[in-house]
């Protein structure tokens, strides 16, 4: 296509470089060079969006239109682009369906046994030979009551990982509560009860650690009726089984609860046709490529079906069930774990079998494009912060920070957590945030925008630590949440200013005034606590009311200059700048610290410094 330069010319939404330049007759190179001016580093490959796009046009002598064709309503969030929107599922024949298992959440506050009494239910009803490693990459399991299949999830329980807790009861059919009886409510419990009321599933309590001398059943029952949680005991509809991971006391008692609530479900699913359901946990295998745990929901899974879940799309090359044995297929309710996608989903992401692998590779290709546009963007504009400074206002920083994680589950949850950590003066931002490794992007990225980079469980290539280390930027990892949390929290108190803070020393009393030649007035007082100081300042305190503050010019007992004066002591005083004394008179003595400031739990609090 030849266009002359000054012509209008259209553009689509979203086009690579090399056709970028076939559009603008010219050649990939100067493109490349106008975007480079533009501050974008782009090769011929590369995706960019019709506003980058309009700008090289522009620069090069054209008049821009974007493709009426391509014109859309931009989506919220652009930077996620669901890879089958465009795909819609038929609704099932009522006469297809058949019952399934129920799919069962665990959730609860951290420490009250939630992984203990799952590992319980684990022993005592999966069948021995289970293969190491692969349960705990699922995070999730069947398990056999009187003949009947129950799939259990787990769900972590510290608070930072909130989201993956609503993700988890809005995945499920049956919310299980564990609640500690020794401990009670707590504020995890109440988020999980929030959630797990928000999806509107069945709720059944698990009273554990029974076994406990200190365990106050009747004090956790009353906790929950002001909750709104009310049991069946106390006349409500919310089951409530006392138990005990250790001693495995009433397991059986709640496995039987939860198959009854089941019952009252009827829970089916038509098993003949494309299989489709949700992605509980992603990560990328250094070995074996994206492995990705999904829960079926509708249809039958198979090996070699192609499947498109969230921004990504694969082939099923390998499937294995939650004890680690290769599976040919599977149907609703099974959680399987899958070899073959060709990138990481997100946790949540809702995935399906495409009608082909052409198909699958088509959708997976379009919304690609669209994709990487979007992070174009997002990546030019952190790279425009750095270039033109911090996004301030006003005396506020702020911190940058690149987040990679080992599993996807994590990036979310961990993101609000460290972004919650802003305050009125430090703006905590993580500018880019994904599962796997560290790599020389994310260096670049951490250095464009002078930031720091965090690694959550996960490694870092060869060439990123080598760049980090030549560029100066920080790679700071951790296995634990809580040190993340902290170490953050001290990078921010690092950004914050100290503060002049006044100690009070001591109190007196004005008894009377006293006229001296060529001082002034001084004032006859009553140290009533403390010690005073030659050094202090003072301020003159009137009915409750500051009327004047300064050092002191004068500290006198009797006649004699003295350096300090104690409680009890009457002395004599002048106060720089200050005569108008009154008998009645309180004086605050008081000296200045400077003080840093730290970080705690999301507050600042100050220290001596």
């Amino acid at each position: 296509m030849t266009t002359d330069a000054g012509t209008q010319i259209e553009l689509p939404r979203t086009l690579t470089v090399r056709e970028l330049a076939d559009l603008l007759n010219d050649t990939p190179v100067n493109v490349i060079k106008v975007l480079m001016t533009n501050g974008i580093m782009a090769d011929v490959t590369k995706t960019i969006d019709f506003d980058t796009a309009a700008v090289v046009a522009v620069d090069m002598g054209f008049d821009p239109l974007e493709s009426a064709s391509d014109v859309v309503v931009e989506a919220e969030a652009p930077s996620r682009v669901n890879v089958f929107a465009q795909i819609d599922e038929e609704e099932d024949d009522p006469a297809s369906l058949q019952p399934r298992a129920p799919v069962v959440a665990m959730l609860g506050h951290v420490d009250h046994g939630k992984t203990s009494l799952l590992d319980a239910i684990r022993d005592e009803n999966v069948a021995e030979g289970e293969a190491g490693g692969i349960t705990q990459a699922i995070g999730a399991y069947q398990a056999i009551v009187d003949g009947k299949l129950i799939t259990f999830l787990d769900t972590p329980g510290h608070e930072a990982f909130t989201e993956m807790r609503a993700r988890g009861a809005q995945a499920t059919d049956i919310a299980v509560l564990v609640v500690a009886a020794n401990d009670g409510v707590m504020p995890q419990t109440r988020e999980a009860i929030d959630h797990i009321q928000a999806a509107g599933v069945p709720m059944v309590i698990a009273l554990n650690k029974m076994d406990i001398d200190n365990a106050d059943p009747t004090r956790v029952k009353t906790q929950l009726t002001e909750m709104e949680v009310v049991i069946e005991e106390f006349g409500g509809d919310t089951p409530l089984v006392e138990v005990s991971a250790t001693t495995r006391d009433g397991i059986p008692s709640l496995l039987e609860t939860v198959l009854l609530v089941a019952e009252l479900q009827d829970k089916k699913a038509n098993p003949d046709r494309a299989a489709s359901g949700v992605v509980l946990e992603a990560e990328l295998d250094p070995r074996q490529g994206a492995r990705t745990t999904l829960l079926i929901q509708r249809g039958t899974l198979r090996i070699g079906d192609a499947i498109l879940a969230g921004e990504t799309w694969g082939k099923i090359k390998a499937m294995f069930d939650s004890q680690g044995e290769r599976l040919k297929e599977a149907g609703p309710a099974v959680p399987v774990a899958v070899l073959g996608m060709q990138g990481v989903a997100r946790a949540g992401d809702r995935f399906l079998v495409a009608a082909s692998d052409k198909e699958a590779k088509r959708t997976y290709e379009e919304s690609k494009r669209s994709r990487e546009a979007a992070e174009a963007k997002l990546q030019h504009a952190a790279s425009l912060d750095a270039l033109f400074g911090e996004i301030t206002t006003g005396e506020i920083s702020e911190l940058n920070l690149v987040l990679k994680t080992d599993v996807d589950g994590s990036v979310e949850p961990l993101r609000q957590s460290l972004e919650r950590l802003s305050n009125e003066e430090v703006h905590v931002k993580v500018i880019h945030a994904a599962p796997g490794g560290v790599s020389e992007a994310d260096v670049n990225l951490a250095l464009a925008a002078t930031g720091i980079v965090l690694a959550f469980n996960t490694n870092t290539a060869p060439g990123a630590n080598k760049l980090a280390t030549a560029e100066g930027i920080e790679i700071r990892r951790f296995d634990i949440i809580y040190d993340l949390i902290e170490t953050v929290e001290a990078a921010i108190g690092g950004l914050l200013a100290p503060v002049e803070v006044e100690i009070i020393d001591a109190h007196a009393e004005v008894l009377e005034i006293f006229p001296i030649r060529g001082v002034g007035k001084i004032a006859g007082s009553r140290c009533d606590d403390g010690t005073i100081r030659r050094d202090s300042s003072a301020k003159v305190m009137r009915g409750g009311e500051e009327v004047a503050r300064g050092t002191l010019s004068s500290l006198r007992r009797f006649q004699d200059d003295v350096q300090e004066v104690r409680a009890g002591q009457e002395f004599g005083v002048g106060v720089q700048g200050f005569e108008d004394f009154e008998p009645g008179d309180t004086l605050e003595f008081f000296h200045v610290e400077t003080h840093s400031r730290i970080v705690k739990g999301g507050r600042i609090e100050t220290v001596e410094a």
